[in-house]
């Protein structure tokens, strides 16, 4: 597996691995993403702030994370100061193809040395209610559970908020 940052070549590999990714939360009645989000917008906005990653297995794209310092105001609501600086993982995603090789793992690893490299101590993630695989990953990457929110830009749905601590 290599993971890497994201170019704007990879875009089109990358939403097909959105349309996969999709269709299968949708069926587990995860609502977190739909047809309109995320988009080739977002994830080029991603890349011109080199903040996106992928993880290749034999040269395809089966991952895909925001490696951000973007906090949404909503997780000042389970106590976090918001005016910390954190490493914050957005849309991670990985191909129902490729699950269970430790992809998902890997990104979030290599948001930890992001952190470590910027010097940045808080490392925080917010997942759909819905979402059980990823609630049941996080812990095990000694992420922490800090409460439950809804987002503005994602009305009628609620995300748990975790931290990791480094």
């Amino acid at each position: 597996m290599l993971i890497r940052q994201a170019t704007v070549a990879d875009i089109p590999n990358i939403l097909n691995l959105i349309a996969e990714v999709v269709p299968a939360m949708i069926a587990s009645g995860n609502l977190q993403w739909d047809n309109n989000y995320p988009n080739a917008t977002v994830f080029t906005n991603d890349i011109e702030q080199n903040q996106l990653w992928v993880a290749e297995v034999n040269h395809q794209i089966a991952g895909v994370s925001a490696i951000t310092t973007d906090q949404d105001a909503e997780y000042a609501e389970v106590g976090w100061d918001i005016s910390e600086p954190a490493i914050v993982t957005h849309r991670l995603a990985v191909s129902p193809r490729f699950r269970g090789l430790g992809i998902a793992a890997a990104l979030l690893q290599e948001a930890e040395k992001e952190a470590i490299r910027r010097n940045i101590k808080t490392l925080r993630i917010d997942t759909n209610i819905k979402n059980l695989a990823t609630q049941k990953l996080f812990p095990k990457l000694g992420y922490v559970l800090a409460g439950e929110i809804g987002l503005g830009f994602r009305p009628g749905l609620r995300f748990y908020c975790y931290e990791k601590r480094l």
